[in-house]
């Protein structure tokens, strides 16, 4: 993923940016404060991080890579929000020995679902680093979009294979060890005690739409972005969305 304010990247992060931009001004009005403290788990070099610091909050990042860590830092600083971001290397399973329980007004959990052993203690988790009154924003590999894309590519056993697998896989040779439907992902939020506040599809289209048609036909970006928008939260598209992202909120929040 990259930053969202860069044209060609927001066909892969608009919907999620929309919505998280959205739930954060929300919070801003709720707690009567300008600066949010917002946790970036997995954040890596700081797609989401970065552009949240732009709108003035504090944001920590928690990643396992050094490298990516460090490409956070020097994205932060050339976008002047060096004093708002910092890194610190780390992952979910241990979460809590290297940030703080509780302290947190917004976690965003992106692309880390998939890789934790047991996925319904990994929301569990992080969750657990909300305040009272706070927002989840968890973005996930949909299984549905990982079954088209295998079969328009003729790979039709693969895509039969991930269909039935338990965790979503076409093959031993498949990068992703989980994807989930939007049942399972609203599902893990509740069961860590969170409202659903809304869920979304993201990459309905775009995975599926040959770059170069969208790099060189006139307004076919803006067209195709206004398309997933609009596709987003219709739940008849959530079954072949290439990705997830249900916005979890407790219930201090929700009746805030």
């Amino acid at each position: 993923m990259s930053d969202p304010s860069r044209p060609r990247a927001s066909l892969r992060t608009a919907v999620v940016w929309d919505v998280l931009q959205d739930a954060l001004d929300r919070r801003v009005k709720a707690t009567g404060r300008d600066a949010l403290d917002v946790l970036d788990t997995g954040g890596g070099s700081g797609n989401f991080a970065v552009p949240v610091a732009r709108l003035g909050h504090r944001v920590t990042v928690v990643d396992p890579s050094p490298n990516a860590l460090f490409a956070l830092e020097r994205r932060a600083a050339e976008a002047g929000v060096a004093d708002r971001v910092q890194g610190v290397q780390g992952d979910a399973h241990g979460l809590f020995d290297v940030v703080e329980r509780g302290g947190y007004d917004a976690v965003l959990c992106h692309g880390v679902l998939e890789y934790v052993d047991d996925p319904a203690e990994g929301v569990r988790t992080v969750v657990a680093a909300l305040r009272p009154e706070g927002v989840l924003s968890l973005l996930a590999a949909g299984l549905g979009g990982a079954v088209l894309a295998r079969a328009l590519a003729g790979h039709f056993k693969e895509a039969k294979q991930a269909l039935d697998d338990p965790n979503g896989r076409w093959g031993a040779g498949d990068p992703v060890p989980h994807r989930f439907t939007a049942e399972q992902l609203a599902a893990f939020v509740e069961g860590a005690g969170l409202d659903v506040g809304a869920v979304h599809g993201v990459r309905v289209f775009a995975d599926l739409v040959p770059g170069v048609l969208v790099d060189t036909e006139p307004g076919a970006l803006d067209a195709l972005l206004k398309l997933e928008a609009a596709v987003a939260e219709l739940s008849a598209f959530h079954s072949v969305a290439t990705q997830l992202h249900v916005l979890g909120e407790t219930r201090g929040a929700r009746e805030a």
